[in-house]
């Protein structure tokens, strides 16, 4: 596997760090709070065809890679970008594995962005998809309903739930609406398998991109602010704890560079593996990154005047959104190494 961006991929990473440098400053997510969505700015995104990414060309979208889509991702995640990007990518490369989905009378709007769609990450219960991620402002949810793989388009709540990240989340009713079967029994339950370790392995992108982006926040920070007549840079200790985050940080970048070439090599399996892989290691990197550059901005890293708590918040409530980590532990557990119980699988104590 050669790691190494393509000129074509160098192309769409650069693009698209210009476009969110120039079109998402921070006061961009502060004004976008609490909801967590900037209508203006996905009108904006509309433009350059990232709603459609995800969507072969043969269908009307851009026929991006999976790794095309973890590089815009990344960028997304740098800036803390206000939108359900991560939930419509993963929904309408769903609906674009189904024939019922192409031919939904909303599909080609939803390649345009004009329609906004989410992906539920876990199973609803009683017809409800709860708190789904982007289902506060999403026209439509993609959600596994008992043994149904469904899409419902009905009207956006657009109020969410206090959250920690100032997410856009919202329980959505499957039962009203517009509602389209993807597919049933085993099929609906290997397609929802699928969604989730994309929007797993797009989540895991945004999150190392906001890792990377707060140790730069941590190190500038660091460089400005003098103790004994000095930059606070200048002691070991500081040194030393934001140069630890170097190698995480580039870590969970390759893992998830890895999900990705994987992913577009064809091996499902293994590639919905190491989404989950990548999605558990960089939460914990972007946990531990925004933590030291916080403390490094000492009590000011609280206050609300600083950026550095936003990366902080995020860091910690993206990933709640499939649940407890622990959880997810056990689940790619179960992956590797079979269920406990299993034949040959469980230790004894």
């Amino acid at each position: 596997m050669d790691l190494e961006l393509t000129t074509d991929e160098k192309t769409v990473r650069d693009a698209f760090a210009r476009f969110f440098a120039d079109r998402c400053p921070v006061s961009v997510v502060r004004d976008a709070e609490p909801l967590g969505h900037a209508p203006a700015l996905w009108a904006r995104l509309r433009e350059t065809g990232a709603p459609g990414m995800a969507v072969p060309d043969k269908h009307g979208g851009g026929g991006a890679t999976a790794l095309d889509l973890v590089l815009l991702m990344q960028e997304a995640g740098r800036v803390l970008a206000p939108l359900p990007l991560a939930e419509h990518l993963a929904a309408t490369r769903t609906l674009a594995r189904t024939p019922s989905g192409l031919a939904a009378p909303w599909f080609a709007s939803l390649v345009d962005g004009d329609t906004v769609a989410a992906a539920a990450p876990r199973p609803a219960r009683d017809g409800v998809a709860r708190l789904v991620p982007g289902g506060a402002v999403a026209d439509v949810v993609v959600a596994l309903d008992d043994d149904q793989l469904v899409a419902v388009r009905s009207d956006a709540p657009m109020e969410a739930p206090p959250n920690h990240a100032s997410a856009p989340l919202a329980d959505r009713d499957l039962r009203t609406g517009e509602r389209v079967v993807l597919a049933d029994g085993a099929e609906a339950a290997a397609l929802f398998a699928r969604m989730v370790a994309d929007w797993q392995l797009l989540t895991a992108a945004a999150l190392g991109g906001l890792a990377a982006r707060a140790l730069e926040i941590g190190v500038e920070y660091t460089l400005e602010r003098r103790q004994f007549d000095r930059p606070i840079a200048a002691f070991q200790a500081v040194q030393q704890g934001l140069a630890d985050l170097v190698g995480p940080i580039d870590g969970v970048t390759f893992l998830t560079a890895r999900a990705a070439w994987t992913q577009d090599e064809g091996d499902q399996a293994e590639s919905e593996r190491l989404a989950s892989m990548a999605f558990l290691a960089s939460a914990e990197v972007a946990r531990d990154a925004t933590y030291a550059a916080l403390h490094y901005h000492g009590g000011y890293g609280v206050t609300l005047e600083y950026d550095i708590q936003l990366f902080f918040r995020r860091a910690r409530g993206w990933p709640l959104v499939l649940g407890d980590p622990e959880d997810e532990y056990l689940r790619l557990a179960d992956r590797l190494f079979g269920p406990v119980g299993a034949a040959g699988t469980e230790v004894a104590g």
